[in-house]
């Protein structure tokens, strides 16, 4: 995932100004099934600091053990781990293990994509062969015509006979908090744990710091009727206001730029109430933008504190983004998780 990345290059980055090298484990093909999919990333320091995972814990300490070749001759290498013979993995995974350096060329570019939320994609070529050495690597791109490569070794002239993984990168989610009170430190403190992007608006009346707000990306202080709302397909909206006319005044802003979500706080009663004002209001509202107001937010998990209706919010919202019916896992066979 885009915020998995972006974890990796930085820490990539500040490895080399404190003198270290990098390798960056890829899982780039799966024979059955595994805790997570192709395209999940890890980055081992020289020092031996992993910086993400790729496993629920089985697999790292292997491949740490693996990449020490790759630091002493810069060749990256393909090894395989078969589950099938442990506890909690039941397929084969193919990983790619490569010299991974960050240029400041690259670096200003990946910054450019990330504040402009934009999608990139990661192809990574390699051998299909447990133990193969040779000149694999991964290459960034963005609007196919930016291309970087993390390894010197790594060529591009002769890749025909190798297999290839190539994934597409949306930008993170986007979680845009209206209200700021104590119940939208909470949501916003659990979300931007997830690697979501926050911000908040808060009342004119009662303006806010960023300070206030902890793993916040921005904190204004704004009205219905002057703000500026940036509304893209990967974010979602939750109404914290606890006030009616503002919650109104908001979602009237909001039906031109039909955001795939909107959590409102309330009771039922109070979102019909709502949902009548609102076509008072506007008469043409959309099928759309009326499905895509969840109030009261968040699923039925028998919440009570600030914290435990903060992770309802956000269950539902994790449901809705990947169009998934919520369900008990015990209850289903096969698949149970999800790569993006």
């Amino acid at each position: 995932m885009t915020h998995e990345f972006k974890d990796i290059v930085y820490q990539a980055k500040t490895n080399q100004q404190n003198g270290l090298k990098n390798v960056l484990a890829t899982v780039v093909f799966l024979e059955g099934s595994s805790y997570r999919k192709p395209g999940v990333r890890m980055l081992i320091s020289e020092n031996g600091i992993l910086t993400g995972a790729v496993s629920g814990g089985c697999v790292e300490s292997e491949i740490n053990r693996r990449a020490q070749s790759v630091f002493k001759d810069d060749k990256a290498k393909v090894m395989t781990y078969d589950g099938r013979y442990r506890l909690g993995c039941e397929g084969i995974l193919y990983i790619l293990i490569e010299p991974f350096t960050i240029s400041d060329d690259f670096l200003k570019v990946f910054q450019y994509t990330l504040n402009t939320r934009q999608s990139f994609t990661i192809t990574s070529y390699y051998k299909k062969e447990d133990g193969a050495f040779g000149d694999f690597g991964s290459v960034f791109s963005i609007n196919n015509d930016t291309n970087f490569s993390f390894s010197e070794a790594y060529k591009t002239n002769d890749i025909s006979h190798l297999e290839y993984f190539s994934q597409t990168l949306q930008p993170s989610t986007r979680l845009l908090i209206i209200g700021g009170e104590h119940d939208a430190v909470k949501l916003c403190s659990m979300s931007s744990l997830l690697g979501w992007e926050v911000d908040i608006i808060t009342s004119i009346k009662d303006p806010k710091q960023i300070s206030d707000f902890p793993g916040a990306k921005s904190v204004s202080a704004q009205t219905p009727e002057i703000v500026n709302l940036e509304i893209d397909t990967e974010t979602v909206v939750v109404l914290m206001t606890h006030n009616y006319v503002q919650d109104l005044k908001y979602l009237l802003k909001l039906e031109p730029l039909q955001p795939k979500y909107i959590g409102i706080l309330g009771s039922s009663k109070r979102r019909e109430q709502l949902k009548n004002e609102l076509f008072h209001y506007n008469p043409e509202l959309s099928e759309d933008f009326l499905k895509s107001i969840y109030s009261p937010s968040g699923l039925h998990i028998g919440a009570i504190t600030p914290e435990e209706i903060a992770l309802s919010i956000l269950a539902e919202i994790l449901s809705v983004i990947r169009g998934t019916q919520t369900v008990s896992l015990r209850t289903l066979k096969g698949k149970t998780h999800f790569s993006k």
